[in-house]
């Protein structure tokens, strides 16, 4: 079964609005190892027009490369209810999520990737989630969105992994212990 593993940026305030993360390239180069890990990308329609208006087309700096590269050429599913086609090397995700994701993760291969803020708070809600990374940032900015809000039982996690980069921001990997 291919895991489903989901990473976020967040402050040390626990806001996770990307406007108010820093990403250089130390953390670009994190998040294409990350994707290097999946065989497919599953996001919400929010962060998939997201990423999309981003990454697609358009300048950006030198070290953004390899992550647009990377994110331009991986399989994604997208689930909406909203919206009626997507292209960018995607799919829609209809129905039922649980069975959907049930099916993706059953199917051979390295992983399934997610990211943002809704998406996450349905799988984890269903328990699919085999991985979480939260991706701290040294910075205090007082407002939301925060990550899970709302999630109706507790989910303990044991740390696997902790990498610190030279930007102050914290990458901690954790697992459900089931």
């Amino acid at each position: 079964m291919r895991p489903l593993r989901y990473s976020i940026n967040l402050t040390l305030d626990g806001c996770c609005d990307h406007r108010e993360i820093s990403a250089d390239e130390d953390l670009h180069r994190h998040a294409v190892e990350n994707l290097d890990r999946a065989d497919a990308l599953l996001f919400g329609r929010v962060t998939y027009e997201m990423m999309e208006a981003a990454f697609r087309t358009g300048a950006r700096p030198y070290w953004m490369e390899p992550f647009a590269r990377t994110i331009n050429a991986a399989k994604k599913y997208v689930v909406s209810s909203t919206l009626d086609r997507v292209d960018w090397n995607a799919e829609l995700v209809r129905g039922d999520l649980g069975e959907a994701v049930q099916q993706f993760k059953r199917e051979s291969g390295k992983g399934l990737f997610v990211g943002g803020v809704k998406l996450p708070l349905a799988l984890a809600e269903l328990g699919l989630i085999d991985e979480y990374e939260f991706v701290v940032q040294p910075r205090l900015v007082g407002h939301g969105p925060t990550l899970f809000a709302g999630l109706s039982k507790r989910v303990d996690l044991r740390l696997v992994s902790r990498l610190e980069f030279a930007s102050g921001a914290v990458a901690m990997r954790y697992e459900p212990t089931r």
